[in-house]
C-alpha cells in the first residue's frame, strides 16, 4: 500500500512542478510594455541616430528573463517602398514565436510575409544589449512587428568563439 501512495505522490509532484514551469515560461515572466515605452524607431542607412516613425495601435510585451523575449505589434502609415531608400534593411531576420495569448504576433505568418517580400525588415537598434539587435518588420498594408535578434557578435559570444575586432565591448 505504501508503494501506491509514494507513486501517487511522485506523479502529483511532477504534474504540479510541470504546471508551474509551464506557467512561468508562458505567462509569469512576460509583462505588457508601459505606454511610455511604446516607440518605433528605425536606423537610417548612414547608421546615424535611430529615428521615430509614426504608429498607432501599439501592443508590446517583454520579459526580464531573456534578452530576446521582446515582441510588439503596431500599425503605421509608412510603407516599405518609402522606407527602403531611407532606412537600413536587416537581412536574415526570423521572427521568434510569441506566447499564444499574445495574438497579434504570429511568427509563422510574419516569416511567410518576409519570404514573400510583402514585409521588409529594418534595423531598429543595433546592440540594444550586447549581441542583441532590435528589428522591425513592416508590411505593405502598414502592419508592423518588432522583435529582437541575436546578431553575429552574440552568436560568437554565446558559442565561445573569439569575438574579433568588429564586436563592441561588453
Amino acid at each position: 500500500m505504501s508503494g501506491k501512495v509514494l507513486g501517487i505522490f511522485i506523479v502529483a509532484a511532477a504534474l504540479i512542478f510541470g504546471a508551474v514551469v509551464y506557467y512561468a515560461q508562458v505567462y509569469y515572466f512576460y509583462a505588457p510594455l508601459p505606454e511610455d515605452e511604446a516607440r518605433v524607431v528605425l536606423t537610417p542607412q548612414d547608421r546615424g541616430e535611430p529615428r521615430d516613425i509614426p504608429f498607432t495601435d501599439f501592443e508590446g510585451i517583454d520579459a526580464s528573463s531573456s534578452p530576446i523575449r521582446y515582441r510588439a505589434c503596431f500599425t503605421t502609415s509608412e510603407r516599405p517602398d518609402t522606407l527602403d531608400p531611407v532606412f537600413e534593411r536587416y537581412e536574415g531576420a526570423e521572427p521568434r514565436n510569441a506566447p499564444d495569448w499574445f495574438g497579434c504576433f504570429d511568427a509563422e505568418a510574419i516569416g511567410a510575409q518576409i519570404a514573400a517580400g510583402t514585409a521588409h525588415v529594418y534595423t531598429s537598434r543595433r546592440n540594444i544589449e550586447f549581441g542583441i539587435d532590435r528589428v522591425v518588420a513592416i508590411t505593405e498594408d502598414g502592419r508592423g512587428y518588432i522583435w529582437e535578434e541575436i546578431n553575429e557578435c552574440g552568436d560568437k559570444a554565446y558559442d565561445g568563439t573569439p569575438l574579433g575586432e568588429d564586436c563592441p565591448e561588453r
